[in-house]
């Protein structure tokens, strides 16, 4: 029997994956569902039997990657998510598979068959990292990013070019992108995900749950609390605040 552990914060993903589960027609068990770092700490602290992780990675208390790094896991992750920055972390978390949502049952079939080729192999811990390493240096097979989006009116449809986007922010239900001008344009997308789906990750970051920024605009960045960063966008009078989740993985991107 394998023993699967979810951790997924949203009940409609948490219930894709248990119905991805049940049409494997394999002899699984889930041991647990869970839905914040904290509880997935005290969980894994109690050392249960496990042969697998589900992962989120952006959870209601916080990044996922805090459980990796307070409780030791020996099993295989496979981390799903709708943020593609923290892929090399996810590498360093016992993660063999990174799967962007939103992601087909097809593409759930090669993760695990994936975790059940390194289950079988009963791989040494040396081995194991020759693998992952395999598995990172795969060809990127994510389409080209997006040059620009279409933004239409009641008169015309123009164009905004996306190296010229300051940032983009979720307001309400719909989706907006901000010149240097502040001015606000409406798009035809309605979550940031469809956006971080389509544009550059080495050039754009979701700082908090409603702001995908720019880093070409990025002018300067301030200390804003103890856990948050301040970010000041060229040609924007306001400042935009880090989420205390994302504040690490944002300086790691920034510099990168």
């Amino acid at each position: 029997m394998i023993k699967v552990l979810i951790i997924e914060d949203e009940i409609p993903a948490r219930k894709k994956l248990k119905r991805f589960l049940e049409e494997l027609n394999e002899p699984i068990t889930i041991v647990g569902e869970i839905g914040t770092t904290e509880e997935a700490i005290t969980f894994l602290e109690s050392k249960p039997t496990l042969d697998l992780i589900l992962s989120d990675i952006e959870l209601l208390d916080g990044n996922a990657f805090e459980i990796y790094t307070k409780a030791k896991v020996t099993c295989p992750i496979i981390f799903t998510t709708a943020y593609n920055q923290f892929l090399m972390d996810a590498f360093e978390s016992n993660g063999i598979e990174y799967l962007l949502k939103p992601f087909s049952f097809e593409r759930f079939k090669k993760a695990w068959d994936k975790f059940l080729l390194l289950r079988k192999s009963d791989v040494s811990e040396s081995d194991l990292v020759t693998k992952l390493n395999q598995i990172i240096n795969q060809p990127n097979t994510l389409k080209a990013a997006k040059k620009r989006f279409s933004i239409h009116t009641n008169k015309e449809i123009y164009f905004i070019e996306t190296e010229d986007v300051l940032f983009f922010t979720a307001e309400e239900g719909v989706v907006f992108a901000i010149d240097s001008h502040s001015k606000k344009h409406l798009l035809t997308q309605n979550t940031l995900k469809e956006i971080e789906e389509v544009i550059d990750s080495s050039k754009f970051f979701r700082i908090n749950r409603s702001e995908l920024i720019n880093k070409k605009h990025i002018a300067k960045i301030e200390k804003y609390s103890k856990n948050s960063l301040a970010v000041k966008l060229s040609g924007y009078e306001k400042h935009l605040v880090t989420s205390q989740s994302n504040t690490k993985a944002f300086r790691e991107w920034v510099e990168d």
